[in-house]
């Protein structure tokens, strides 16, 4: 009976360590290129929780900032593999205390929210980004791959030096591999010939 008790014990505090463990961890859930008339576009989600570190941080005014990295890579069974698009995306979670809204910004553009759930579920899902774009030229095989990480060097001295100490400010995920499938890229768009100032029938 003790035995069996202890047993029990074991298997407990194996898995709450397990789940400490994947605390400071982001999951790559889903990964698929799409062709477009631009070029290839990725749609991406990540699952994960902002560690009680890091949300109090960004709740303190200091903006946080996520990288998403994408590769492409060319299969060569006689040379080492090429890379043949490389690209990062930048977002930034921050709150702003006179308006008591999180916002997340990418580039020029910006979304804000009332809470930090809000934010958190836009920020994990990337949608229609230009990775590839259509003036590159694609045959044979490849391998796409992506992931998601909390860029700590981009923190004040401070934090960085917390972080890296411990894991409490830091949060990222392996690279997430899948093949590409045979896309054919959709054709340029076709510009008109008419001559300008023709009126349409």
């Amino acid at each position: 009976m003790r035995r069996i008790a202890l047993l029990s014990m074991i298997v407990l505090i194996a898995s709450l360590t397990a789940s400490l463990a994947r605390a400071d961890e982001i999951e790559v859930v889903a990964a698929s290129l799409r062709a477009t008339e631009e070029g290839l576009v990725l749609d991406a989600e990540f699952a994960f929780e902002l560690t009680p570190r890091l949300a109090d941080v960004v709740a303190n005014g200091v903006p946080l900032y996520f990288r998403v990295d994408f590769e492409l890579t060319r299969r060569r069974w006689y040379w080492f593999d090429e890379t043949t698009a490389s690209r990062r995306l930048q977002l930034r979670l921050s709150y702003h205390a006179l308006s008591r809204q999180y916002r997340l910004s990418s580039g020029m553009l910006h979304q804000s929210f009332a809470s930090l759930e809000e934010a958190l579920n836009v920020l994990k899902r990337v949608r229609n980004w230009l990775v590839v774009d259509r003036t590159v030229s694609l045959s044979g095989d490849y391998e796409a791959g992506v992931r998601m990480r909390h860029d700590t060097t981009l923190l004040p001295k401070p934090f960085q030096l917390s972080a890296l100490t411990g894991r409490e400010l830091q949060l990222d995920s392996a690279w997430r591999r899948f093949t590409m499938p045979a896309l054919e890229q959709a054709p340029a768009p076709i510009e008109s010939r008419e001559p300008q100032g023709t009126l349409q029938r």
